[in-house]
């Protein structure tokens, strides 16, 4: 049985369960300029070119999020460019100063945090090309947490041209996760699904494939010891893209191996993390046609 995820592996859309449709479409819309691709009932699909990275789904009923507990840290989307993130990260300063949150240079990537309407974390940032990462002596991407010049940072890179027509590629390039503990995500995330692991600093656990510098982030800052989820708004299902029906099988056998419950139609093997985080895997258009 193979025990590593595909090395073509990448995150795909990020669902949220939402109370107020309107407000976090304007958000996810109108201020970070992602496109509408799809609108049926209370769901609302959105994206760069085409390539989707959030969907809405209105749901009534549920509390908001607790951030003590097991569920979304943030969904991480990924600029092609350091122009398309400028943009971004002005129209959100412009529309929503109050969201905003923090940025860091992670020495693989540069990245700026806010909170969208409902109080979802959200990472937008850019990759540094990978041959300029610094390594460890196992070959794994170094990550770290130093200052940004955000005022410096817009006016190197902000044109008026982004701004005006968002033209760079944007999709979900990781999605970070709270956890009740690190030795039962990395049991899982590492040893069922198959991520390479990528750094573990105790409260936190970064996990990749392909030698990313991660895919999946886990940590407990806020939610150490949390329990299973109960239902709320926030992170409904989280997607994981393969590169082939093959890849999707073996993932099927590794974590039915584990004694995990998988739902499986063939096509799409859905399974549930130690927390009751809803996973979706699926295969990419190209080798699912």
């Amino acid at each position: 049985m193979d025990d590593r995820i595909a090395a073509g592996t990448r995150m795909g859309p990020v669902e949220l369960r939402v109370e107020d449709l309107d407000t976090m479409l304007a958000y996810y819309r109108d201020v970070l300029a992602l496109e509408e691709i799809s609108a049926e009932g209370d769901r609302r699909v959105l994206g760069r070119g085409g390539v989707e990275a959030v969907a809405l789904t209105r749901t009534r009923g549920l509390p908001r999020f607790d951030r003590r507990g097991a569920g979304l840290f943030h969904t991480a989307v990924l600029f092609d460019s350091r122009e398309g993130l400028a943009a971004a990260v002005l129209r959100v300063a412009r529309a929503a100063p109050g969201s905003y949150t923090g940025a860091a240079d992670h020495l693989v990537s540069e990245a700026f945090y806010f909170d969208d309407p409902e109080g979802n974390g959200v990472e937008l940032y850019f990759d540094r090309p990978r041959d300029a990462w610094r390594r460890d002596a196992a070959g794994r991407p170094l990550m770290g947490s130093e200052h940004i010049d955000v005022n410096g940072f817009l006016d190197t890179h902000l044109t008026e041209a982004e701004l005006a027509a968002p033209a760079a590629a944007a999709s979900v390039g990781h999605v970070h996760l709270q956890v009740g503990d690190i030795p039962t995500a990395k049991e899982f995330y590492v040893g069922a699904l198959g991520f390479d692991e990528v750094l573990d600093m105790g409260s936190a656990l970064f996990v990749s494939a392909g030698g990313y510098h991660h895919h999946i982030g886990l940590n407990t800052w806020n939610s150490r010891g949390a329990g299973p989820r109960a239902a709320s708004l926030g992170l409904g299902t989280m997607d994981i893209v393969l590169p082939s029906v093959d890849d999707l099988g073996a993932l099927r056998e590794r974590v039915a191996h584990r004694g995990a419950t998988v739902a499986d139609d063939g096509r799409t093997v859905t399974v549930l993390d130690p927390w009751g985080s809803q996973i979706r895997v699926t295969v990419g258009d190209a080798a699912s046609a």
